[in-house]
C-alpha cells in the first residue's frame, strides 16, 4: 500500500511541476487575475458553476473571494451558481438539469461580470449552457477543465487545460489555480 501511495504523490507532484513549467498556463492565470480585478474594480461579480467535485471547488474559491483568503480584508462579491438547493431542484425538475446553471444566470448576471465555470472533462452540459448564456449576456467566460478542454474549449474567452486525462489530478490543479487567482486577486485590490 505504501507504494501506491508514494505513486499518486508522484503523479501529484508531477502535474503541479508540469503546469509551473507551462507558461501558456501561467500567462493565462495572470489574464484570468486581471480581468478579476478589472471586474472587482467596476463594481462587478465573479460567479462559479460546477459538478460534483468541481462544483464543491467553485464554491470553495467563491469562499476564498467573498470571505477572505490571506487578508482580512472587505469582502468581495462571488458566488458558486449552484448553493441554493431549492432552486436548483426546482429548475432541474421543471426545465431539466442542462439549464441549473443558465436559467439562473438570466437574473444574477450581468455585462462584464466573471464566469468561471469548471468541468473536468469541459463536456457537462448545464456548464456548457451556463457559458453560452454568460457570453450572451456580455460575461467574461472563464473555463478551468482538463487535457482538451471538451466543448469549452471553443466557448470560453479565457481556458485553462490541465494537461491530464486524471479526473483527481485535474481537480487538484484547479483548486491551486484557483488559490493563486484569490492571492493574485488581493494583492492587486488590498496591497
Amino acid at each position: 500500500m505504501q507504494e501506491l501511495i508514494s505513486k499518486i504523490l508522484k503523479s501529484a507532484a508531477d502535474n503541479i511541476t508540469n503546469i509551473s513549467n507551462d507558461n501558456k498556463i501561467i500567462s493565462k492565470i495572470e489574464q484570468v487575475v486581471l480581468l478579476c480585478v478589472k471586474a472587482y474594480e467596476n463594481n462587478q461579480r465573479i460567479l462559479f458553476c460546477g459538478n460534483g467535485g468541481s462544483a464543491s471547488d467553485a464554491q470553495h474559491i467563491a469562499a476564498e473571494l467573498s470571505g477572505r483568503f490571506l487578508r482580512d480584508r472587505k469582502p468581495l462579491f462571488a458566488e458558486a451558481l449552484h448553493v441554493n438547493s431549492s432552486y436548483l431542484t426546482a429548475v432541474s425538475n421543471d426545465y431539466g438539469f442542462e439549464y441549473s446553471y443558465s436559467r439562473i444566470l438570466e437574473s444574477a448576471g450581468r455585462e462584464g461580470d466573471v464566469l468561471v465555470a469548471l468541468s473536468t472533462s469541459g463536456n457537462s452540459k448545464n456548464v456548457l449552457k451556463a457559458i453560452e448564456k454568460a457570453n450572451s449576456i456580455g460575461m467574461i467566460s472563464v473555463g478551468l477543465s482538463g487535457l482538451n478542454g471538451g466543448e469549452m474549449q471553443s466557448l470560453c474567452n479565457v481556458m485553462i487545460n490541465i494537461a491530464s486525462k486524471d479526473t483527481a489530478r485535474i481537480q487538484e490543479a484547479h483548486i491551486l489555480v484557483g488559490h493563486i487567482i484569490c492571492q493574485l486577486i488581493e494583492e492587486k485590490l488590498f496591497a
